[in-house]
């Protein structure tokens, strides 16, 4: 009898468990038992939510991105020719002004190529004067010849001799000048090939002064024709360079209005203007390059500097506005559940899904444009519940003002 009973209890005993386990689970989540509604169905039990109000305030959307800044123009002076840096004038930090001069190149090469071509241009003045008096002296023979012609005195002969001669040292004459010419055009490359020797500070372009940036040489190094000695740069406007994704690129467009902020100056927000969105993305990183205008007449900012960029692609002053996890996507549709207390008295109040049209996002703000609505909103287990579903709201303060008692008990 006894090992019967065993067996039959091996048998029995799971089965009243499970089925124990399953009421538990039943009435703890499934419907109230012990409300029964019309015709006897059961009520469900509501829905432990928490919810937000509706609110109205001013709104920014606004995008921040991370980079660097530069100078809006920066370049380098370079060697013209090669040669040993004799002297250099300027150092990094220092202020300079269009047309001073930077560095000297040692110049007896070119210097004694200047003279030279001095010295050709000399002779080829001399040879051109003694083909003049040439010239002078054959045409006064050919008026000479030509009185005696007339007088039968000269022969026909003698006088197209003395013709002949004045042609000759016209053509000389003209030669002498197109050497001269010559001349003065290789006196004239000698001398910017000298001019060469001396690095000056020079640019298009606005501005009469310029800050040197870097300094790549040193008095007495050995340069080569390209060579550069010192970057220059244009500290009054600096770029704030930075790189968008495809989510913020349609928001942006050149002559918005940006902050910038660095940590030199922490709390001090320095105005800026976008100046240039790139037209493509980078295959690698599916960035755009993004480019800021930054003012820096007080000369505070420099390049290199770590900066944060905040642009404002949307404002609403009055916007009616819910929580960002208020939101729920249903396919292409966007909607909220509204807390609907328009109910029988005595009944918890009802979920109502209402589709929305959005505008400004502020962080965790986000606009609706429409509809026009009032109330409170579920902004927790939206995923619990439906439409019509019966609630049981509760607030974040109101939880966590719990949380506390509980706490201090």
């Amino acid at each position: 009898m006894t090992s019967k009973l065993i067996k039959a209890l091996r048998w029995w005993l799971p089965a009243v468990l499970i089925t124990g386990i399953g009421l538990y689970v039943l009435q703890q989540t499934g419907p109230d038992l012990g409300a029964p509604g019309m015709g006897g169905e059961r009520q469900p039990r509501p829905v432990a939510v928490e919810t937000a109000s509706l609110t109205r305030g001013p709104l920014q959307d606004v995008r921040r991105f991370t980079g660097s800044l530069e100078a809006a123009n920066e370049f380098d002076l370079a060697a013209r020719t090669g040669g040993r840096l004799r002297q250099l004038m300027v150092d990094i930090g220092d202020t300079v002004e269009r047309g001073q001069l930077i560095a000297r190149l040692d110049s007896e090469e070119q210097e004694q190529a200047v003279a030279e071509a001095k010295a050709a241009r000399d002779v080829a003045r001399a040879q051109l004067a003694e083909t003049r008096a040439a010239l002078a002296s054959a045409r006064k023979e050919l008026d000479r010849t030509r009185a005696l012609r007339e007088r039968r005195v000269a022969s026909q002969a003698e006088l197209e001799a003395a013709e002949a001669r004045v042609a000759a040292e016209q053509s000389r004459e003209q030669l002498a000048t197109a050497q001269i010419a010559q001349r003065e055009a290789a006196l004239a490359a000698a001398r910017v090939r000298l001019s060469w020797t001396e690095i000056r500070a020079d640019w298009e372009g606005d501005g009469d002064t310029r800050v040197v940036g870097e300094r790549y040489r040193d008095e007495g190094a050995s340069l080569n024709a390209g060579d550069p000695v010192v970057s220059l740069m244009d500290t009054r406007t600096l770029r704030a360079v930075g790189f968008v994704t495809e989510r913020d690129y349609a928001h942006l467009h050149p002559g918005q209005s940006a902050r910038l902020a660095v940590d030199v100056y922490p709390g001090e927000p320095f105005p800026a203007t976008v100046a240039r969105l790139a037209p493509r993305f980078s295959p690698g990183s599916r960035q755009a390059r993004l480019e800021l205008a930054v003012p820096n007449p007080n000369d505070r900012l420099r390049p290199g500097l770590f900066a944060r960029m905040a642009i404002t692609v949307g404002e609403a002053e009055d916007a009616l506005w819910v929580p960002r996890d208020a939101l729920v996507r249903r396919g292409d549709e966007t909607g909220i559940y509204l807390v609907d207390d328009d109910v029988d008295e005595g009944e918890p109040p009802r979920a109502r899904y209402q589709v929305v049209v959005t505008g400004v996002r502020d962080g965790d703000r986000v606009q609706i444009r429409e509809p026009d609505l009032r109330g409170d909103v579920v902004t927790l287990g939206q995923h619990l519940i439906q439409d019509g579903s019966p609630l049981r709201p509760e607030r974040l303060t109101d939880v966590l003002a719990r949380h506390d008692e509980d706490q201090e008990g």
